[in-house]
């Protein structure tokens, strides 16, 4: 660093500024647009460009080691043995991740925009193109798959303690409890054992060990492992926040779903998967109650010869924050919205030139994840997530998607599917459609109501007061017909009688300090309701 420091305090002090915006080095009076002054300005400028890239080379190289230090001792304070070692494997996985960033860093975006172009009909498949599976091959598809939820979530956002698939969503049953159901049912009817397996968080896993404990009488294989515990790192200091294995509450994250191709593979399950005969995996999130087991789509995948498949669906106005395939450079990519230049934010959103979103509903072949895994060659988009810790400090999560990996797999593709394959519960406004007769039970699958006049659901945007489900539930004393609705708006003080039936625009405004009961029977079609309404019970 000190043969540095003279190059950039010399050329700092002999800059001068020159019409046009531009920088000049040397007397005032020199002619700026002379030949001889343009070589030397060229020559300068490059030498200042290789000083500032050794420059973060050099820090970069130095935040580089430290991190490795401070890795090396805290794996140090483990005690010798298997625990010791699968720490080590995750620190250097880790510590992977975090070189990476460092190079990313310095190097400042590496996306092109004018390489990225809408993907074309070799890279996006449509559902509806696909024959259906003959009866007598099903079983034997059936047969080579597991199927995998990614249950790292707790249910914090509304309002909930504990893992999120152990939220109720539908007649007393938790996304588990369905998605348990669903695969069970799939099993009897084809006499296969497709194996469910949950990919938990440190935070999800022993609350999920002890509530799958009622499905041992199930006729269901359920195998669960940790995706990895990354540290956070300190924004200023680019050092890891625990000081200890254990550290203290919030040192520790789990990185991201990208990655469960690591966590798999150091769990020991992906090995074990392929000696019995298992060749595909489908993804999904624990959350999204669209994600059953398709056989139109594994068929198509077993056809295909690819090694990754990601179901992708137009996007709604809903849906413009969500990841997109792109063309880029000749080759699929998953483009997420914090990889795009600011100025290009617009173009990502818009729903013309992007038109379909990432479901992460993924199909994945389990010999190709070896592969990829054993050569090191996963090396997806580093997300870097800002937050801000207990204390004040400003940390990094460095995170990853897994959809991003569709870049390494051969013949990977999309497929654009309807839409009933993702429906996702986020918030208590997507609660309400999922609990509503909007849907109906089969086998833990939800099924939309024949008498629903549309193929889309509505648009639902419930206020504050709805926001955790406790209070969600106390709001209605009955779920309202919305068979017949395309909007609703909800916000302030509102609560729902029973039997209300809301058909097409509803808007429903109690502004601060007023209160709107919604009486029971009551019938609201294209109604804007504002105000103060309460009926008392006599």
């Amino acid at each position: 660093m000190s043969s540095l420091t003279p190059k950039l305090d010399t050329t700092r002090s002999q800059e001068v500024q020159i019409p046009g915006g531009g920088r000049h080095t040397g007397d005032a009076g020199d002619t700026p647009s002379s030949p001889t002054d343009l070589r030397s300005r060229a020559a300068l400028d490059h030498s200042r460009a290789l000083s500032l890239m050794g420059f973060q080379e050099t820090t970069s190289n130095i935040a580089a080691a430290s991190m490795r230090n401070e890795l090396n001792r805290i794996v140090d304070m483990v005690p010798e043995g298997p625990q010791r070692s699968a720490f080590a494997l995750e620190m250097d996985a880790f510590y992977s991740l975090f070189v990476r960033f460092l190079a990313q860093k310095s190097k400042g975006s590496t996306l092109n925009w004018n390489d990225v172009k809408s993907p074309g009909p070799n890279m996006i498949k449509k559902y509806q193109d696909f024959p259906k599976v003959q009866p007598e091959k099903q079983a034997g598809i059936l047969s080579k798959l597991a199927v995998l939820k990614l249950n790292g979530g707790l249910g914090t956002t509304m309002g909930c303690v504990g893992p999120k698939s152990a939220i109720e969503v539908r007649d007393g049953m938790t996304f588990l409890d369905l998605t348990v159901r669903q695969i069970e049912y799939l099993n009897s009817e084809n006499n296969v054992d497709v194996p469910l397996i949950l990919m938990n968080s440190f935070n999800t896993d022993e609350d999920t060990f002890r509530i799958i404990q009622k499905y041992k009488g199930h006729k269901i294989k359920l195998l669960t492992f940790n995706q990895s515990r990354f540290p956070r790192i300190s924004k200023e200091a680019l050092l890891p926040m625990p000081k200890s294995p254990e550290g203290k509450s919030g040192d520790w994250y789990p990185p991201g779903h990208g990655d469960l191709f690591e966590a798999l593979a150091n769990s020991g399950l992906l090995d074990q998967l392929i000696s019995e005969g298992k060749e595909y995996l489908f993804v999904s999130n624990v959350d999204n109650l669209g994600a059953t087991v398709d056989t139109t789509i594994l068929n198509h995948f077993v056809d295909s010869g690819a090694e990754f498949i990601m179901e992708v669906t137009n996007k709604t106005k809903a849906d413009i924050k969500g990841g997109t395939l792109i063309d880029y450079d000749g080759s699929v990519r998953l483009l997420e919205i914090a990889q795009v230049p600011s100025a290009h934010v617009d173009d990502f959103k818009s729903v013309k030139k992007f038109n379909i979103f990432n479901t992460n509903n993924l199909w994945i072949n389990l010999k190709a994840i070896r592969r990829l895994v054993d050569a090191d060659a996963l090396n997806m988009e580093i997300i870097v997530n800002n937050k801000t810790d207990s204390t004040g400090e400003k940390v990094i999560q460095l995170e990853t998607a897994v959809g991003a990996a569709i870049k390494h797999f051969e013949k990977a593709h999309g497929i654009n599917v309807p839409r009933n394959r993702f429906l996702p519960v986020k918030s208590t406004s997507d609660l309400l459609l999922i609990m509503s007769n909007l849907y109906g039970l089969k086998h833990g699958e939800l099924i939309m109501n024949p008498a629903r006049l549309f193929n889309n659901v509505p648009l639902i945007k419930l206020g504050d007061h709805f926001k955790k489900v406790q209070h969600f539930l106390q709001r209605f004393q009955k779920i309202p017909d919305i068979l017949s609705l395309d909007h609703l708006t909800v916000t302030g003080d509102v609560t729902f009688g029973h039997d209300v039936v809301l058909e097409g625009t509803v808007i429903i405004v109690a502004n601060q300090g007023s209160r709107i009961d919604v009486p029971s029977g009551s019938i609201l079609n294209d109604k804007v309701v504002s105000g103060n309404l309460r009926i008392l019970d006599h």
